[in-house]
């Protein structure tokens, strides 16, 4: 592109030359042959008109008195009746330029020049002309080498820039060139590059949340199963395969609900459950594992208790709660259940030694762990929550205390029993 922009460039220049550089010169050479002429005419009615004043005078008249008067190029022949022929210079080769005139007393003048002269005045014009036209040209590629550049330069960087988008690379670059179609592109590739950007973050975030929510749901359908292979009795098999079942439903439920929250968090299938029943199937869940490792889990609080949300999202953030206190947490873990206004809280609290101080409310934001873990436990807590219409809050640092606040719906007892609103 940068040899075409040259090549186009001083292409123009060199027909815009050819085109007023010849007219200039055929110009030019007729203005100077006209000036030749009409220096040569007058030079021959001067020399009449001395001439004259010398006949008048009858003053003799030689080539001398006339040569002092005389152009050193030029020859002059003039003829007086009854008298030779007087020569005033050394007549001139080759082709010339003669002007003849008659004098009042009869004479005749005819001065001659040499058109060499001429020729001499257009060569020396043409030599001004052809260095213009030189230094028009040489103009005209620096200009063109600039040009060329200017566009070029920035073709190329943009090229990259698709290239490294194409890599794998989405940051943009917000290089702008001053010319605005260039600046168009530069803008649509820096738009493509933060769409990417964004895409990648969330194609990364879903693989990192997927492996987090998965791995428990999976530790637990493991132990299950170990559970069957070790057991010869029939109704152990039947209910750690049912048990194992059910998990497996859950796990298709975080799987979906992953799935459903990447595309959009608002997304959700609310309904009203009863809290009791989340709470139960969690620390079922998770008892083997406290059991394992010499700790108790258990509930207390207000009882049948309904929420309006996503029974599946609701024991996601209560297993990330829980697995939290396992891993970084001591003592008893306690799952208590509240009112307060209009809303159902869930706290989970252990009796380890909290949270950090330099973490304080950041225990929310990814990558943030008080300990060798990932870090993204708490932050798909507190999105899933958020999704599902509530909110999970770290209510006390010591002994930690985290609440999940879930909306509640007034519920009606069975035949029989009096309505009442749970408070």
């Amino acid at each position: 592109m940068r040899r075409r922009l040259i090549q186009s460039t001083l292409a123009v220049v060199l027909v815009v030359i050819a085109v007023f550089g010849v007219s200039l010169v055929i110009v030019e050479t007729r203005t100077i042959t006209a000036s030749a002429q009409e220096r040569v005419d007058s030079e021959a009615v001067r020399l009449a008109s001395i001439v004259d004043s010398r006949i008048l005078a009858a003053e003799k008249i030689t080539p001398e008195l006339l040569g002092d008067q005389f152009g050193a190029d030029q020859y002059a022949v003039i003829r007086i009746p009854d008298r030779a022929p007087i020569e005033v210079g050394d007549r001139p080769d080759g082709d010339v330029i003669e002007a003849t005139r008659t004098g009042e007393e009869g004479e005749t003048v005819t001065v001659q020049e040499p058109r060499s002269a001429v020729t001499r005045e257009v060569a020396r014009t043409l030599l001004i002309i052809g260095a213009v036209a030189l230094l028009a040209v040489i103009a005209a590629v620096l200009l063109a080498v600039r040009q060329a550049n200017r566009l070029a330069s920035p073709l190329t960087d943009l090229a990259e820039t698709a290239e490294r988008l194409g890599s794998g690379d989405p940051r943009p670059r917000h290089k702008r060139y001053g010319v605005p179609e260039l600046d168009r592109v530069a803008d649509v590739l820096d738009s493509s590059a933060e769409r990417i950007g964004r895409m990648l973050t969330a194609e990364r975030r879903l693989a990192a949340d997927a492996s987090h929510q998965l791995r428990t749901p999976l530790t637990a359908l493991s132990m299950r199963l170990e559970e069957i292979t070790l057991t010869d009795d029939p109704d152990t098999v039947k209910e750690e395969a049912t048990i194992a079942l059910a998990q497996v439903e859950r796990l298709t439920d975080v799987v979906q609900r992953l799935l459903t929250n990447s595309r959009d968090p608002r997304t959700g299938s609310a309904v009203t459950f009863d809290i009791d029943e989340v709470i139960q199937q969690q620390l079922a869940e998770w008892r083997p594992a406290y059991r394992s490792a010499g700790r108790a889990i258990v509930s207390s609080g207000k009882r049948h208790l309904h929420a309006v949300g996503t029974p599946g999202a609701v024991a996601q953030v209560l297993a990330a709660l829980i697995e939290n206190s396992l891993m970084h947490g001591g003592g008893t873990v306690a799952l208590r259940t509240r009112v307060t206004g209009n809303q159902a809280v869930i706290e989970v609290t252990d009796e380890g030694p909290g949270v950090p101080a330099d973490l304080g409310a950041r225990i929310f934001e990814r990558a943030i762990s008080g300990r060798n873990s990932t870090g993204i436990g708490l932050a798909v807590a507190r999105d899933l929550a958020e999704a599902d219409g509530g909110r999970l809050e770290m209510l006390q640092a010591t002994p930690p205390v985290f609440g999940l606040f879930l909306s509640r719906t007034p519920v009606r007892k069975d035949a029989g029993e009096e309505r009442r609103t749970v408070r």
